[in-house]
């Protein structure tokens, strides 16, 4: 039987988008210099986590941050895989959250609810989202058996972990938002995740 992998997903620093509320998806957005100090920090926690490596969703946001972490924590270059993005926002990506509530306020409720069953016009559904996340997890733990993984990543891609970590249905509001930073710690294989209470 393969040895599950040790898997912290954690949310990158912060940007200038996420300070002033537009609404971001996969649109490329750096961290700025707070984000940066959080990526330091974030760091310094996880020196004696023990990961023997860094993967990360390719957006610059959060590539950034697992660059910071992993030249501070002596680690290979990070490992980007697609399935860490964001959720696809559709046209509202790079819209502000003051301007949508003008143009559309039902749909603004939504995103402020983080409803994963919103619907963004050209963007993903819930189930297409939280497919490719949960897919991205089992490769990681299937290329990296028995190994401490950190990956760094976005807020709705935490809460899609979130919701499969606790055995919630992928419908479940969560009510809290991710902050940048905060991580998330769990077993997974290439057939299953689990959640993991603190890295044994």
């Amino acid at each position: 039987m393969t040895d599950p992998s040790r898997i912290c997903i954690a949310r990158h620093g912060e940007t200038d988008w996420n300070r002033t509320g537009v609404l971001q998806g996969w649109i490329d957005v750096p961290l700025n210099d707070r984000g940066r100090a959080q990526s330091l920090e974030m760091a310094d926690a996880f020196a004696a986590a023990g990961f023997s490596r860094v993967c990360t969703s390719p957006l610059s946001r959060s590539l950034e941050t697992a660059e910071i972490i992993a030249r501070r924590l002596g680690l290979p270059p990070p490992e980007c895989h697609d399935g860490f993005r964001e959720r696809n926002f559709g046209v509202i990506q790079g819209v502000p959250k003051a301007e949508l509530a003008e143009l559309n306020p039902p749909l603004l409720e939504h995103i402020l609810k983080r409803n994963p069953d919103t619907h963004f016009e050209q963007g993903e559904t819930m189930d297409e989202f939280a497919d490719r996340v949960h897919g991205a997890i089992n490769e990681i733990a299937a290329r990296h058996p028995g190994e401490r993984v950190l990956v760094i990543t976005h807020g709705w891609t935490m809460d899609a972990v979130t919701r499969e970590v606790r055995g919630l249905p992928r419908s479940a509001i969560l009510h809290v938002k991710p902050k940048n930073g905060e991580c998330l710690w769990l077993l997974a294989t290439r057939e299953w995740i689990r959640p993991l209470d603190a890295p044994l």
